[in-house]
Parts: C-alpha cells; sequence; structure tokens
C-alpha cells in the first residue's frame, strides 16, 4: 500500500535530504584569504577551473539538477578573495547583450543545464535553474548566435511535473 505523504511533505522532506547532502561541502561558509588547497580539500574538485587576469576562479556548479553556481575567485598566491552564488537575477543583469560571449557565460555561470535549438533563432539557447526569492523555481534563458555572441537573455518560471496521481 502507498504511504500517503501530502505533496508538500514530500517537498519539504526531499529538500531536507538534499540539504543534508549539500553540507558535505558549504562553499558559502569559505572564508576570504583560505588557501585554495584546503578549499579544494573541504569541498572536493571544482567542477570547472577558469584563468583571470589576477588569478583564478573554482567553479562548483549544481546545474542541471541543482539550481546553484559557486564561484571561488583567488589571487596569484592561491588566497580565497570572494565566494559568490552566481544564480541570482542581480547577476544575470551583467550579462552585455551583443559583447558577451560562450566563453563569458561559462566563466561566470558554468555550463548551462540544457542547450536548445528553436525554428526562429539560428543559434543555441542555454538555460541554467535558479531559485528566484528563495521559493520561485526559475530559468535564464541565453540566446547565443552561431558565432557565440549573447543575442537575448530571458528569465522563465520553471514548469515542474505535477506529481503522479495514484
Amino acid at each position: 500500500m502507498k504511504a500517503l505523504i501530502p505533496r508538500a511533505g514530500r517537498w519539504l522532506a526531499l529538500a531536507g535530504v538534499s540539504g543534508m547532502v549539500a553540507c558535505a561541502g558549504v562553499p558559502q561558509w569559505e572564508q576570504p584569504g583560505a588557501a585554495r588547497e584546503a578549499v579544494i580539500a573541504r569541498l572536493g574538485s571544482p567542477t570547472a577551473v577558469h584563468p583571470l587576469p589576477g588569478g583564478e576562479r573554482l567553479q562548483y556548479s549544481q546545474q542541471p539538477a541543482g539550481r546553484q553556481v559557486h564561484n571561488l575567485d583567488f589571487d596569484r598566491a592561491g588566497r580565497l578573495l570572494v565566494v559568490e552564488q552566481v544564480m541570482d537575477p542581480a547577476v544575470f543583469a551583467r550579462i552585455e547583450t551583443g559583447r558577451w560571449t560562450r566563453d563569458d557565460l561559462l566563466r561566470q555561470f558554468g555550463p548551462p543545464a540544457l542547450v536548445e535549438r528553436v525554428a526562429r533563432f539560428d543559434g543555441d539557447i542555454w538555460t541554467w535553474r535558479y531559485l528566484e526569492a528563495g521559493s520561485l523555481f526559475r530559468q535564464l534563458h541565453v540566446y547565443l548566435d552561431r558565432a557565440g555572441v549573447v543575442r537575448q537573455v530571458l528569465n522563465t518560471d520553471e514548469v515542474l511535473p505535477d506529481d503522479p496521481t495514484p
């Protein structure tokens, strides 16, 4: 017999389990001045490493299933300068249409959760998942032309599948 747990209860239970798993390494708990090697020992291998003019960026992405991407920027000496969770509308506002490229997007947000094509646009649409205001499931869509230049940026609600009924 199937246990009857209210829909909200199932989501809360899933969120609790997800939260416990995420505590194994929590990028936002890292403090400026921390050594690169110590950060990697605590968080594990980053999902991406990007060179920066004054050092490097370690990126910890939860995409495609999760909704956060943390950038940890280090100076040339390997000391942590800043930790930023970049899946946020204030950070999306930095995207410059006609100027940013595929490489800029990867350096800022990491690989997208989804890459699509549509008939009315000659290029790729990159999509990342994020939470807005802590509980609104949203998506960032960035349209890249064939040359890899950003042409349009849209935010939409994420369509979530309903729970199956018994």
